[in-house]
């Protein structure tokens, strides 16, 4: 092929649009094909650039055998830009088929990282959340707790209540504003920033900031919820001490990288067998999901390219099917 598509991040919002269906089930395939080993990921590569905000680009790569697509994932994550009035995370996606190794597809990759993280919190909440949970508590009002409101309301249609904080008023402000008259059904409470007032009474509980405080605190954490960490360092150690499960999208991926349970298996506190499943084993029945209601469970999330790369080959496809993009010669 002489030429490929480009798509830029409106031409991406113009395919997705509110098709949720098109994130959670390229995330959920996407984590099969790693399981029955269809799939390439080498290590993620990171270029982290100050110790205190981690401002940092991120290169992940894969490859879906069966789909005949490599793909790698430039990503931007930079905490400080909020300080600036600036989005903090930016990435661009480059796609090749497999045959002849052509380049089809760059395209602007930050609305399908939002969503592909999003879309792993819904599968988790799907299979790990206690039946009809109605109220869900985040810590962290930006775009990826936004992404996760909507794809967790839209697998769990119950929840009723959301309570959300942040380190600023106007950004939990913002969340309210955009998210109420999208859910109607919701009643939203400001909890400003107050962490526990967020956390307390919620059946999901939901992590999504850039910083690297430990903010959620165990006592605070009710029977029943499942906590999804999102992530890095957001929670104290005695979070996943209290946890009955613990459950990652890929505990290989995760312990090689520097999230909470990472160091705490580092350190010899938590063992391999602390470690209860992978989602993959959950959704193929392998393992059991949640077992009852007082269960508190533990779901890691550290995010892989192949997620990534399977919903960005989806994107594209639609692209082409919708006529949408700009081809460009090579």
């Amino acid at each position: 092929m002489n030429k490929f598509l480009y798509l830029s991040e409106k031409d991406v919002d113009e395919i997705v649009k509110d098709n949720y269906d098109v994130a959670i089930n390229a995330v959920t395939d996407a984590v099969m094909m790693m399981a029955n080993g269809s799939t390439i990921q080498p290590d993620k590569s990171s270029q982290i650039f100050d110790d205190f905000y981690q401002n940092r680009i991120n290169c992940m790569a894969s490859t879906l055998k069966n789909e005949n697509v490599c793909g790698v994932k430039w990503v931007s994550v930079f905490p400080s830009n909020k300080e600036k009035g600036l989005k903090n995370v930016e990435g661009f996606t480059a796609l090749s088929e497999i045959e002849t190794g052509s380049l089809i597809c760059f395209m602007n990759a930050t609305k399908s990282t939002s969503l592909r993280t999003a879309a792993m919190g819904a599968i988790a909440a799907k299979y790990l959340a206690k039946q009809d949970a109605t109220s869900i508590g985040f810590i962290g009002a930006g775009e990826e707790a936004k992404a996760h409101l909507n794809l967790i309301k839209y697998t769990i249609p119950t929840i009723k209540t959301c309570y959300v904080s942040s380190r600023t008023d106007r950004s939990t402000s913002s969340f309210v504003n955009e998210l109420q008259t999208k859910w109607p059904d919701i009643t939203f409470v400001d909890c400003h920033n107050k962490y526990e007032d967020a956390v307390v009474n919620a059946d999901i509980i939901v992590t999504a900031i850039s910083s690297q405080e430990k903010v959620l605190k165990a006592n605070w954490i009710k029977d029943g919820a499942l906590y999804i960490h999102v992530a890095g360092l957001e929670d104290e150690f005695a979070v996943a001490e209290k946890a009955s499960k613990i459950v990652c999208d890929c505990w290989d991926c995760v312990k090689h990288r520097a999230q909470t349970i990472t160091q705490m298996y580092h350190q010899g506190i938590l063992k391999e067998d602390d470690i209860y499943a992978d989602i993959s084993e959950i959704i193929e029945g392998k393992k059991l999901g949640r077992e009852n209601n007082k269960e508190f469970i533990y779901f890691n999330s550290v995010g892989l390219s192949v997620e990534d790369v399977l919903l960005c080959d989806r994107i594209y496809k639609l692209a082409i099917k919708n006529n949408i993009g700009t081809w460009i010669n090579k």
